[in-house]
């Protein structure tokens, strides 16, 4: 017996699901907490159109395009994004070399992570 799993991305908000090359995931911060939601895209631009007054306000402290830096604490050497969010990149390679299927954007999954984890 065969068994496919099939990862779904779907809107984190009004449960659309989001096909290939719809939608996007967006990452925002808030009170020192990283947060990552997949949305359509236009809800993606409801959320910056609600966040514009307050951005255009603030004062910036990071950016997206900050180099990566090995994780607080030193040891595993993995790079993570100045906002605290990991970078996925090297995750997805080494799923793809490994026999793992997902998808280009969207979550990865707890055990692919754990797997990847152990591996490196």
């Amino acid at each position: 017996m065969a068994r496919k799993i099939v990862h779904q991305l779907v809107d984190d908000l009004d449960g659309t699901v989001l096909e290939v090359g719809d939608g996007e995931t967006v990452l925002f911060s808030l009170d020192g907490t990283a947060y990552e939601i997949d949305l359509t895209h236009g809800n993606a631009e409801a959320l910056r159109d609600a966040l514009a007054p307050y951005i255009d306000a603030a004062r910036r402290v990071s950016s997206r395009t900050a180099a990566a830096r090995p994780a607080a604490g030193g040891g595993s050497g993995r790079k993570q994004k100045r906002s605290g969010q990991r970078d996925y990149g090297p995750v997805r390679e080494w799923a793809a070399k490994n026999g793992y299927q997902l998808s280009e954007r969207g979550r990865i999954p707890a055990q692919v992570l754990e797997a990847y984890d152990a591996a490196n």
